[in-house]
């Protein structure tokens, strides 16, 4: 089985879940795949709700994997951008069936269920 570090998976696609999983990693990288390269600030403001600890640390753990590519430039001020790897671009495709399939959800399943219950709501 995969081994990542120190975990031991005992599946790919349990390993591809800790790689990409959680609550802001994918909105990281569905905005710097669809967007392309953004600063730091760029990404927090893309981000409701997310603090600037938990970006730093998504964006290292993104980075440690080689999904994140980190640009940092000499100059005062300091200007770090931030851009996908060749293996972060290949995840678009499976944020893109995922973002198709969340969508599909909504339509078919949470407004159905909400029209059923509430039939004034239409």
């Amino acid at each position: 089985m995969p081994n990542l570090g120190n975990k031991t998976f005992n599946c790919e696609k349990e390993l591809t879940l800790s790689i990409i999983g959680g609550k802001w990693k994918m909105l990281i990288l569905w905005h710097l795949g669809k967007e392309g390269t953004k600063r730091f600030g760029e990404l927090k403001s893309l981000i409701p709700g997310i603090t600037q600890r938990m970006l730093v640390n998504q964006l290292r753990e993104l980075e440690d994997h080689l999904i994140v590519h980190r640009e940092v430039y000499p100059v005062v001020p300091p200007k770090v951008e931030y851009s996908l790897t060749e293996h972060g671009k290949s995840l678009i495709p499976i944020l893109d069936v995922m973002y198709e399939w969340g969508k599909d959800y909504i339509e078919n399943v949470v407004d159905k269920e909400t029209e059923a219950e509430d039939p004034s709501a239409i």
